[in-house]
């Protein structure tokens, strides 16, 4: 099972430089995984779950401002072979998202 990896650019800002891990390379979740700059801050990317990169997005890494114009189209980050189908049950749906957003938004 393969899961694409994708970054909501909302919070950020444009985005001027994108680093990616290399293919091949294996990945924990929840560790630095890249890193991603805009004009607003620099920060870096964590996976979400545990596995090995297999393609990261040349295309990205040549036009890093594909993540504002296409975030989920063809601002992608890089695609994960993931080691444990069990992690995925860590993960939220657009409506649990949406709710953590809106919580963290309201904190600051």
């Amino acid at each position: 099972m393969c899961l694409q990896i994708l970054i909501f650019e909302g919070q950020l800002g444009d985005v001027v430089y994108v680093e990616c891990p290399e293919v091949d390379s294996e990945v924990e979740k929840g560790n630095c995984a890249g890193a991603v700059e805009s004009v607003k801050a620099a920060s870096d990317m964590y996976t979400p779950l545990s596995g090995t990169i297999i393609e990261i997005n040349e295309e990205l890494l040549k036009d890093s401002s594909l993540i504002n114009k296409s975030p989920f189209e063809k601002g992608w980050m890089f695609k994960l072979r993931i080691k444990s189908s069990d992690e995925l049950k860590s993960l939220l749906d657009q409506s649990q998202y949406d709710k953590f957003k809106k919580e963290e938004e309201a904190e600051h």
